[in-house]
């Protein structure tokens, strides 16, 4: 029996000491111990697993931050003095004694143990890249810095960092020097140009752009590599001043020999700005300089001839004079070019010129009925033109004609957005002759639309029907305003106002004194009377804060003080008023990206 028992005794002790020894090796034990901030025990596990591997950092430097954590400073500088023996090549331990002295506010000592890390630094690039890491993880950005600049030399390239250069001076806010070395990173690497953009485009402010402009300059007038023309030209474009990006488009266009892309995507941008000046001088650069056999040459001179008519007609302030001198370039265009599929959309111009500017809807319908016929026009076209010609008879009064293009498109488009659109527009047509219900009917099924803008519109139309239709009275006054409606579609602004009086004068308690309101405040607004478009449009928002018309008032108002009137402190105050009180308003998401744009956000 005792011999037995002397077996059994040696067993278990022989298990224990197993035991010991194998939690002693266990890592996620120690890792436990730190997260519970249970210091001494784990670094009793930590030391152990140092010793075991004395090149595995981890357990090293785990080990020395329980020691810091329980303020053993003279006991974390003896481990390190130890490792330093044990693995003399491994830099990075002068980084952990630097932390040491940092705990203890000794900046001298720190910054001599941080210099012998980087005075020792081995002259690759992975070294110095994983000492450049291991200074910025613990925020020490300057010498992060030094330890790239110091690589440079070692590898006498003094370019190779440029790209984290930049990122550690964009961290420390820096501007001119992120600038400069990404600018030096572009140099080394063209390919890093849209990296580059997104990270200017994000990170610098409105007022650092010409600071970014400078730097190009001078390099430009030594160098003139592509990319920074390229960036000098986009810096002119996110300040919207496409005069001068185009200037430096076209003489990058020139010097490699472009097909004119770039000009051509820089006037579409200028357009859309409504600087159509410069979009004008882009197009016919391509027009003129790149001629007929330019892939772009017909689409630049459709959207040349665009921008000349909104350069007009946008703020119906244009005479007969200028109108007919456009026509004159349409019909001089279409006299060298023809009539064809590749002109179709110049003629849809020159249509749109004729029915909604000159007046003359008969040579609109004239020109779309003989394009309707165009041998080769592709589907899509084909519907415009249809839509077009439909939206000309209904101004002409051929009530009947314009409904079978629509239901004509409707029909070959059914799940596709040229048949809502022209759905939509057939429902429109019934809304302004009166018949009410049927196009209510119409509103609410388009209310589903995929298209946004008609899904928006349709509801609009349906509520607003709704709000304002009894059925046990008479029709009369939303007739009236209807018919207003269709008169501000044909430009007939006059009219408009003549049949908005009639409306007030005779219905003087209806409910639709907010939108009488608002379609004045329209009209002054497509005319360029914008103090008094905004006095309308705030009298809708003061005076009828249930009613449909308010939020729509708001966001033109808003938009009106921030675009044409320049008072975008007054925009800001009303954006947030729209998403605040209005937060279930389509133009709530807008209002709140406009609010942090003017705040001086930086919005994507």
């Amino acid at each position: 029996m005792r011999t037995f028992f002397s077996r059994n005794t040696l067993f278990l002790l022989l298990l224990l000491t197993t035991a010991n020894t194998l939690l002693a090796q266990d890592p996620n034990l120690a890792n436990q111990y730190f997260s519970d901030q249970e210091f001494e025990k784990a670094a009793s596990l930590y030391s152990q697993l140092s010793d075991k591997e004395p090149r595995n950092d981890y357990f090293f430097n785990r080990y020395i931050e329980c020691l810091l954590g329980l303020q053993q400073y003279d006991e974390a500088e003896k481990a390190i003095k130890k490792q330093l023996k044990r693995t003399p090549e491994n830099i990075g331990v002068y980084i952990t004694y630097g932390t040491v002295f940092s705990r203890q506010n000794k900046t001298a000592e720190m910054n001599e143990q941080f210099e012998k890390a980087i005075s020792k630094m081995a002259p690759d690039y992975a070294s110095v890249q994983s000492l450049a890491n291991q200074f910025v993880r613990i925020s020490e950005f300057d010498f992060a810095i030094k330890a790239y600049e110091r690589g440079g030399q070692l590898l006498k390239d003094e370019n190779r960092f440029a790209f984290n250069l930049a990122e550690l001076y964009r961290r420390k806010g820096e501007s001119p020097k992120m600038i400069y070395y990404y600018l030096n990173s572009l140099k080394v690497d063209p390919g890093r140009l849209t990296t580059v953009q997104t990270f200017l485009q994000r990170f610098l402010a409105e007022s650092e752009y010409t600071e970014l402009q400078t730097q190009l300059y001078e390099r430009i007038q030594q160098d003139e590599n592509a990319e920074y023309v390229e960036l000098l030209a986009w810096s002119f474009v996110q300040r919207k001043d496409f005069k001068s990006a185009l200037r430096q488009y076209r003489a990058l266009d020139k010097r490699l020999g472009e097909n004119g892309q770039r000009v051509f995507s820089l006037a579409n941008d200028a357009a859309d700005a409504h600087d159509f000046e410069t979009a004008i001088q882009g197009f016919d650069y391509i027009i003129i300089d790149k001629g007929a056999l330019n892939p772009f040459f017909f689409d630049a001179k459709r959207r040349s001839m665009e921008c000349r008519r909104q350069k007009i007609t946008e703020g119906y302030s244009y005479s007969q004079a200028e109108l007919l001198e456009l026509e004159k370039d349409y019909e001089g265009f279409l006299a060298e070019h023809g009539k064809n599929r590749q002109t179709a959309y110049i003629l849809l111009q020159l249509g749109d010129l004729e029915a909604y500017y000159i007046n003359n809807i008969n040579k609109a319908i004239s020109l779309l009925e003989e394009m309707k016929d165009t041998p080769g026009l592709d589907r899509f076209t084909l519907a415009s033109v249809k839509i077009n010609l439909a939206d000309y008879y209904l101004i002409s009064g051929d009530r009947w004609e314009s409904t079978l293009l629509y239901s004509q498109v409707d029909k070959d488009f059914r799940d596709e957005q040229q048949g809502q659109e022209a759905r939509f527009k057939n429902a429109r047509l019934s809304y302004f002759v009166g018949d009410f219900q049927w196009a209510q009917a119409q509103f609410d099924i388009l209310k589903g639309s995929t298209d946004k803008l008609i899904a928006n519109d349709a509801l609009d139309l349906s509520v607003f029907i709704m709000d304002n239709l009894n059925l046990d009275t008479s029709a009369a006054a939303i007739s009236l305003y209807s018919g207003a409606e269709l008169l501000v579609y044909q430009n007939r602004f006059e009219d408009a106002f003549l049949k908005l009086d009639t409306l007030r004068r005779d219905f003087p308690e209806h409910s639709l004194q907010d939108d009488i309101l608002y379609l004045e405040a329209q009209i002054h607004q497509k005319r360029r009377n914008y103090k008094l478009a905004a006095e309308l449009y705030s009298k809708v928002a003061e005076n009828y804060k249930e009613d449909i018309r308010a939020d729509n008032a708001l966001y033109n108002l808003a938009q009106l003080y921030e675009n044409q009137l320049s008072e975008p402190e007054k925009a800001k105050e009303i954006y947030e008023k729209i998403f605040v009180d209005y937060s279930g308003s389509v133009f709530a998401v807008d209002a709140r990206k406009r609010y942090r744009i003017l705040r001086g956000d930086k919005v994507q």
